[in-house]
């Protein structure tokens, strides 16, 4: 199953050049039933990315555009009233997908996020007195842009904590650029085709979860989350100061599910502490909560899990 995943690639790769890390970490987050943050100035292929993945992977797909303005049910649906038939009916909102696209997340205020949030974590939504259950897989990719400070509602850290990854998405090098411009300019784009189903992503998720970690493996995974909360432990003295609240448990299930994926992406049958640091940041940079201080230094989150990841000693 592991060529699947490549022919995957390929297909993306005819419309996106480039971006091979948001492409591994949205597989990666897709197959262990999580949830990815994406942040990154526009014009970097996000959307592009996340809809040629749907198409390559025979799945629905929808975006939905975040405003100030936006109302829970304009995302989940609402019960609404039919005149002709004298009665209510369910008019479904974009969440009753496969692949959604909630774009420029923190432009919505905090009841709209919430909203959101509690459904990617319940896979299940009320309207009315009736509960739909989604349609599995259900994955959602959020997209926040760092430029625009004004007019944003941040993300609290406690709904932060339901993504399963953070990446931050940096510009295509010049070789890559050129290409995009290109083909965009050319007006020729070549067809994605479906090369895996519903049945071959569940047999990919049973293939990953036979994914062999060593028990020296699991304990360096926990050391590192630990090694965020009790930085003296590990001779981080001087970090301490930085962390008000270290990550949280959230991060250690989801990197114990996130390293098995990273392995079978790479085709091995067992998860080495490289799978454990590849990921790493992406999956506790929005997990540590840093304290005035840190804000004050310009201390980012990266920098203090680059520091746990030197210290904590590899098996």
């Amino acid at each position: 199953m592991i060529n699947k995943m490549q022919e995957v690639k390929k297909e993306v790769a005819k419309v996106v050049v480039g971006q091979e890390k948001m492409i591994d970490s949205l597989l990666i987050a897709l197959l262990c039933e999580g949830h990815i943050l994406i942040e990154g100035v526009p014009g970097l292929a996000k959307t592009t990315t996340v809809n040629a993945l749907s198409k390559a992977l025979g799945l629905n797909f929808k975006r939905a555009q975040f405003t100030p303005d936006l109302l829970p049910s304009d995302i989940l649906g609402a019960e609404i009233y039919d005149p002709q038939n004298n009665q209510f009916k369910i008019k479904k909102g974009p969440i009753f997908t496969n692949l959604l696209l909630a774009d420029e997340i923190n432009r919505a205020p905090a009841k709209v996020q919430s909203a959101l949030l509690e459904v990617m974590q319940e896979k299940q939504v009320t309207l009315g007195d009736t509960t739909f259950k989604l349609d599995l897989p259900f994955f959602v990719m959020a997209t926040q842009n760092p430029v625009e400070q004004e007019g944003v509602y941040q993300l609290p850290e406690a709904q932060l904590d339901r993504f399963m990854l953070k990446l931050i998405v940096d510009y295509n090098t010049k070789t890559e650029e050129l290409e995009i411009a290109r083909r965009i300019s050319s007006g020729k784009f070549e067809e994605i085709n479906a090369v895996l189903g519903e049945a071959d992503i569940l047999e990919l998720k049973r293939d990953i979860a036979n994914i062999h970690v060593d028990a020296e493996v699991e304990e360096y995974m926990i050391e590192l989350v630990n090694a965020t909360r009790n930085p003296s432990e590990y001779g981080l003295s001087e970090i301490e100061e930085f962390i008000q609240f270290g990550a949280s448990p959230r991060v250690s299930i989801d990197m114990f599910k996130a390293v098995k994926a990273m392995a079978f992406m790479r085709g091995k049958d067992f998860v080495t502490p490289i799978d454990v640091a590849y990921i790493a940041k992406e999956l506790m940079r929005h997990r540590i909560v840093l304290t005035y201080e840190a804000e004050a230094e310009g201390v980012t989150t990266d920098e203090i899990i680059q520091k746990v990841l030197e210290a904590v000693e590899i098996p």
